[in-house]
């Protein structure tokens, strides 16, 4: 009896975290860069742990018809593929986890993080 009790609680205890929404995939720390605005101004613009596996397009910069961002930066816990296009096409790079910042003169307009410990 006392064995029925504890396989039945093991698997209601399994059910239920098996229930739980799973975590989304994110990397973790943060991935900076450089733009120019309209009036001629450097931003920098921090992304805290970034959604991995998916294209994002960079703020200000995301759009073929606007001057790329530059000097990305990767101080996450994963690597990173930055693109010179939008929509993670053009020419592209590889940044690896917890790097140094890449010159001024790469070019970014969107990015995409490795799934983390991979």
């Amino acid at each position: 009896m006392k064995l029925r009790n504890t396989v039945a609680t093991a698997l209601g205890a399994l059910t239920l975290v098996l229930a739980l929404p799973g975590s989304s995939l994110a990397a973790t720390g943060d991935f900076t860069y450089k733009y120019v605005t309209d009036l001629g101004h450097e931003e920098q613009v921090t992304l805290h742990d970034p959604h991995s596996g998916k294209c994002i397009d960079l703020y200000a910069v995301g759009d073929d018809d606007v001057p790329a961002g530059y000097g990305p930066h990767n101080r996450t816990d994963t690597a990173v593929t930055v693109y010179r296009g939008s929509n993670c096409t053009g020419a592209q790079w590889r940044l690896r986890a917890h790097g140094n910042p890449a010159t001024d003169q790469l070019e970014v307009r969107s990015v995409r993080f490795d799934a983390p410990n991979s």
